[in-house]
């Protein structure tokens, strides 16, 4: 297996992180990336095979796409777009240049990246695809608008990808994490300070709730799993010779995937409504 290269995004830290070191004692050839270079040059320090990808410059993907390409001999067999952050804000308060960055980053660069990797798997007649998605590609949370709306955009993009690839030997797979110790809430927290003014809204006492959630110290519920827990359906989704369609990680997310299915649309409704 060790000449089955797989290129990971978003490798600074949490998920990406742990499926970078994860992949590596399964014997995969892990090619990981980071927006930054000097992320990029922290993790070559610790032993792992690094370059700088940035989803949301055009540029950056195609550097980074074709020194990925040169190190993994011409082909990748596997790519995971892990890569993604959250901009929460009512939509009502979000600028449209903040919606238009978070679908660059979340679904635009990775379909992009996704375009310069896949002739040589469909070349190869072999490949892995796997997709980093959300709960929150599932059911829609307030506040929450421009991440749902990307990760929403997620699922039904890897559905229509998996329909185009079958028979192919590509295989398209969406992993649903759910609450992941990760730096998710601190990125979120930045995003938010930087492109809402919460003290102009007339969602202002909700988002003293939100900044307070986002600035809690530790696990954010007790469902919150380490983000080795992802390692494990991302192994099987790279590796099985009959992946699933769907990995749903947490409690929360396999909670939630039924509740969608069964609950009439009110009364889901009020069940969300709870969570800010």
């Amino acid at each position: 297996m060790s000449n089955r290269y797989v290129l990971i995004t978003g490798c600074s830290s949490g998920i990406g992180l742990a499926a970078a070191k994860g992949l590596k004692t399964y014997g995969f050839s892990v090619i990981a990336s980071t927006r930054s270079e000097e992320d990029a040059a922290r993790l070559r320090k610790e032993g792992l095979t690094a370059l700088r990808l940035d989803l949301s410059d055009p540029a950056s993907i195609e550097e980074g796409a074709a020194e990925a390409l040169y190190l993994a001999g011409g082909r990748l067999y596997g790519l995971f777009n892990n890569a993604g952050y959250g901009q929460p804000g009512a939509l009502e308060d979000m600028p449209t240049e903040a919606l238009r960055e978070q679908l660059e980053t979340n679904l635009f660069g990775l379909h992009h990246l996704i375009r310069l990797v896949l002739p040589g798997m469909l070349a190869a007649g072999e490949g892995r695809i796997v997709q980093n998605s959300s709960v929150l590609g599932l059911v829609a949370m307030r506040y929450r608008g421009a991440y749902n709306a990307s990760k929403f955009a997620l699922e039904g993009y890897s559905d229509t990808l998996r329909l185009e690839l079958a028979g192919t030997g590509v295989n398209v797979s969406l992993i649903e994490p759910g609450p992941i110790d990760t730096h998710f809430r601190i990125n979120a927290r930045a995003a938010f300070l930087r492109q809402i003014d919460p003290e102009t809204s007339r969602h202002r006492q909700e988002y003293r709730q939100t900044l307070k959630r986002l600035e809690k110290e530790g696990l954010s519920g007790r469902f919150t799993l380490p983000a080795e827990a992802c390692l494990t359906p991302l192994v099987h989704a790279l590796s099985s010779r009959r992946p699933k369609a769907r990995y749903p990680v947490t409690f929360p997310t396999r909670l939630f995937a039924l509740l969608r299915r069964f609950l009439p649309t009110k009364m889901l409704d009020k069940l969300l409504m709870k969570s800010i």
